[in-house]
């Protein structure tokens, strides 16, 4: 009986250590975030800014409207040589993400278009989808931000 006693602390002992693990596990993953840092090229010229919005989620994408989890505008005052430009996004959680960024080359805030409501500025989005009528989807612009520093490439396109 005391053996039977013993055998029932120990298996007690042994899934409570057990739970305190997982859970602290669970915390930690809950609270680790990664850096993005996101290369744009592509730019016609190097006049005014570039805006990005980085989305966690379909609703709102791609438009700036309060779904986004980050808005940020870069001037581009290097050199017109430069081709390219680089934004880094820190602390985020890790997790699967979207951004929808355009060359704001008048400096207005506003993504610019025709009477046709095409844009008549640079845009992208990230992994490059191919974009034929309206703007890339959510799926096909989603990323995966797993690790402490993720790198993504966008190319701006003019119409």
């Amino acid at each position: 009986m005391r053996s039977l006693d013993r055998c029932v602390r120990l298996a007690a002992l042994g899934l409570a250590a057990t739970l305190g693990c997982l859970m602290v596990s669970a915390q930690a993953q809950a609270e680790f975030t990664g850096n993005l840092t996101v290369e744009i090229d592509g730019f016609r010229d190097r006049s005014g800014q570039v805006c990005l919005a980085l989305f966690s989620g379909s609703q709102g994408f791609p438009e700036v409207d309060g779904d986004e989890v980050s808005t940020q505008c870069v001037s581009l005052s290097e050199p017109i040589s430069e081709a390219s430009t680089i934004v880094t996004l820190d602390n985020l959680t890790l997790g699967n993400y979207a951004i929808a960024l355009y060359h704001d080359s008048n400096g207005d805030a506003v993504l610019n278009t025709n009477q046709w409501g095409i844009p008549t500025e640079g845009f992208g989005f990230s992994n490059n989808p191919p974009v034929t009528i309206g703007p890339a989807s959510y799926q096909d612009s989603m990323f995966l931000l797993a690790g402490t520093n993720t790198t993504i490439q966008i190319t701006l396109q003019y119409l």
